[in-house]
């Protein structure tokens, strides 16, 4: 009989040593982490990983991961908010989540949110922005902007007497600029992780 081939339960362990640590984990550790004792098992492995893209070596002969490692599986399904409906099923089309969120790396950053003044927009203490510098801006854009030499995260708006800044939490003013308004960027997503209490 054949052995099975676990490659998926061993790309599992190392995924999450990975998320656990944030570093690829030492070739003499790598066993332990995957539970392969063999050092010939180990080596058979990451070529396997790597000719399904998973990992690649450094020029100075490092082991890594690759783009395709951060991948996560994509539901087939979407889900309602409303009523129920069938259970969900990963897609084999996996996803790098990087790749939905972040259309020009070079000039996008993650801010993190610090106040609940956009709380009615859905963003609140604690979340993070994707800000895309140099994107143009436009009427009901979310943005983070200087005004008046403070930093701050609104929605612009094109006011009669020129563009305004307004919260999304009633307890706060709209910033009209005295002095100077610039754009930081544009917000083109958000990432919000719930911590277990």
């Amino acid at each position: 009989m054949a052995p099975v081939n676990r490659d998926v339960d061993h790309l599992d362990a190392l995924r999450d040593y990975y998320a656990r640590h944030r570093a690829w984990p030492s070739y003499a550790r790598l066993g332990a982490v995957v539970g392969v004792t063999a050092k010939s098992a180990v080596a058979k492995l990451l070529r396997r990983l790597e000719a399904a893209g998973y990992v690649r070596r450094t020029p100075d002969g490092e082991w890594t991961p690759c783009d395709r490692f951060f991948e996560r599986p994509l539901a087939e399904a979407t889900v309602r908010a409303g009523l129920p409906e069938m259970a969900l099923d990963a897609s084999e089309q996996p996803v790098l989540i990087d790749s939905l969120l972040v259309e020009n790396p070079s000039v996008t950053v993650l801010v993190p949110v610090r106040g609940d003044s956009m709380q009615g927009a859905g963003v609140h203490d604690g979340d993070w922005l994707v800000v895309e510098r140099g994107r143009e801006a436009y009427d009901g854009a979310m943005v983070v902007a200087e005004v008046d030499g403070e930093f701050t995260f609104k929605t612009l708006v094109r006011e009669e007497s020129g563009w305004a800044l307004h919260p999304a939490n009633p307890a706060y003013p709209v910033l009209r600029p005295r002095e100077s308004l610039t754009l930081f960027g544009v917000v083109v997503g958000l990432v919000r992780r719930y911590r277990r209490p």
